[in-house]
This record gives C-alpha cells, sequence and structure tokens, in this order.
C-alpha cells in the first residue's frame, strides 16, 4: 500500500483539475445564459458565487456581484481558495510532490496548464476573449484526464485519482441542481414561460449533459426530466448516482474499505429511492442538502481510512 501522503496528493490533484474545469464550465455557461434571456430577467452573476459556496468570502473582499467582480474573484483572485487559478496552483503542488508516481508528461501538463492560465487569466474579464480563454482550461483539464487514463499504470494510486475526480464531479452536480433550480424564475409570469426550457437548458449544459440528455429522453428538456437524469442516470459521467458508484469501484480495490463503503452504499440508496422529479423546490432543496451532508460523510471516511 502507498504512502498515506502520496494517497491523499494523488487525491487532491484530481480535484483541483476538476474543480478548476467545472468552474470555468459554469462561468461559461452563466455568460451565455445571460445573453439567452431577456434584459427584464435579471439572474445576473450572484448564483455563481452560491454554486460554489463562495458567498460570504465574496462580500468580505466585493460590495456587488456585478459581472467583472465575479469573473474576477472566480478565475484569478488569489484571496479565493476555490478560483481557477487558486485550483490549477493546488493541484500544480500536489502533482509535483508526486512526480515519481505519475507520468512525466502529465506532471508537464499540469505545469503548464497552469503557467498558461496565469499568463492568460487577464483576459477572462472582457466578453470578447472570455470564451476562449474558458475553453483553454476545459480542454487542458480534459487532457490531463485523457492523459492519466492512457498512460498511468492503473493501481491504487489511480484508484485515489479516480475518487478525488467523481467525488468533485459529485459535489459540483449537487450544487448546479440546488441552486440552479432554485433560481429557475420562481415567479414566473406566462410571457416568460418560454425561457424556462433555456434554463433548464444551461443547468445540462453547466454539466456539459445536454446531447446525452437528448440522446438519452429524447424528449424536449422538462424540470422532472433533468432531475431524474442528473442525479440518477448510471451511465452519464457526471451524473451523480455515475460518480458515487465510479468511488465504489475503487473502494472495491483497495483495503481497509469497510466503512466507506457503507456510507456510499447508504448514499446509493437514498438517490435511487427517491422521486425527485416530484419534489417540489423546498423539498429538493432538503434532499440535495442531504445528499451533500452523504459526500461529506463519505469525504471524511476515506481521510480517516486511507490519509
Amino acid at each position: 500500500m502507498m504512502l498515506s501522503r502520496v494517497a491523499n496528493n494523488i487525491y487532491w490533484a484530481a480535484r483541483y483539475i476538476e474543480r478548476a474545469e467545472n468552474t470555468a464550465r459554469l462561468i461559461n455557461v452563466n455568460s451565455h445564459l445571460l445573453l439567452d434571456l431577456p434584459k427584464r430577467v435579471r439572474l445576473g452573476w450572484e448564483p455563481i458565487i452560491d454554486i460554489l459556496g463562495n458567498h460570504e468570502l465574496f462580500y468580505q473582499r466585493h460590495d456587488a456581484a456585478d459581472e467583472r467582480q465575479v469573473v474576477r474573484f472566480m478565475v484569478s483572485e488569489q484571496a479565493n481558495p476555490g478560483s481557477i487559478i487558486s485550483s490549477l496552483r493546488q493541484a500544480r503542488e500536489n502533482a509535483r510532490t508526486i512526480r515519481d508516481i505519475i507520468p512525466r508528461e502529465a506532471w508537464e501538463q499540469i505545469n503548464h496548464n497552469y503557467l498558461q492560465a496565469r499568463e492568460l487569466a487577464g483576459s477572462s474579464l472582457g466578453r470578447r476573449k472570455r470564451d476562449d480563454f474558458l475553453r483553454q482550461i476545459i480542454l487542458g483539464a480534459q487532457t490531463m484526464t485523457g492523459m492519466l487514463a492512457g498512460t498511468m499504470t492503473h493501481d491504487e494510486g489511480y484508484d485515489f485519482l479516480r475518487m478525488g475526480r467523481n467525488l468533485e464531479r459529485a459535489d459540483m452536480t449537487t450544487r448546479i441542481v440546488d441552486v440552479r433550480s432554485a433560481s429557475l424564475l420562481p415567479e414566473m409570469s406566462e410571457d416568460l414561460s418560454p425561457f424556462e426550457n433555456i434554463q433548464w437548458v444551461s443547468v445540462l449544459k453547466s454539466l456539459t449533459a445536454y446531447q446525452m440528455y437528448r440522446r438519452e429522453m429524447r424528449i424536449r428538456v422538462r424540470r422532472p426530466d433533468v432531475l431524474r437524469f442528473l442525479l440518477q442516470e448510471r451511465r452519464f459521467p457526471r451524473a451523480l448516482y455515475h460518480t458515487i458508484c465510479e468511488v465504489e469501484n475503487c473502494l472495491q480495490h483497495l483495503p481497509h474499505n469497510d466503512k466507506p463503503l457503507k456510507t456510499l452504499t447508504a448514499l446509493q440508496k437514498k438517490v435511487l429511492s427517491a422521486k425527485p422529479e416530484k419534489l417540489m423546490q423546498e423539498e429538493l432543496h432538503s434532499f440535495v442538502d442531504t445528499l451533500q451532508l452523504g459526500l461529506a460523510k463519505l469525504h471524511q471516511d476515506i481521510s480517516a481510512s486511507y490519509f
């Protein structure tokens, strides 16, 4: 069994790479969503802060959640540990300490991703170049995921990497479902009802799920079907149930897995036994809170067992 310090660094390197990609997706989708909605619909940029759990930190440093301040906060602000640059810097630092575990090409790619993002971060403030910058962040993270899958030995180290990636995805999926569903035109008038479809499309696009949803469902985008797809679909990589099943597969390869597997099995049962499409907004919020507590408990059990 590898050293707990090494396992911990692999796990967190994967989480930070995934976090940078997820943040880039959120900013990109929100930029496009605001262009698609009529000007009288004011969703703004505050939901992005709420999704990533940075509401209190943001308002300690900024007075208003306007586009420029939120984008800077989420892309490059050093005081925000969840910003894209902070996430890539922490991924780089974790990867630096395990260069003898991961392929050399993977370390070079992580280093390149961080240095390039730091150099170009300023271009994200203007809309003209923001899309290109965010696409480079996403492509860099996906390159890392593919490179590690294709060049790293699939041993216990790779299991810790997959666990970190999938727990980060699970956390982001629940956050997006919770916050985005709550901000979807709650007091919708008749003339705004057509735009509900646009916003549920944005929920799917935040997780790169739109095309796969249409392929699976073959119907128009509707709240009940989106919730069922994002929470319970086994075959889509960013659906909650898929991510925790991937964590289960990793744990089954590792020793001392009794406690985290017990927590994970209970979480799986909660996901599958629920009928999210029938939940009203307050009930959905409570259900997602329960899921997030389960994910936090699973992370704690993994940490206690291995790190």
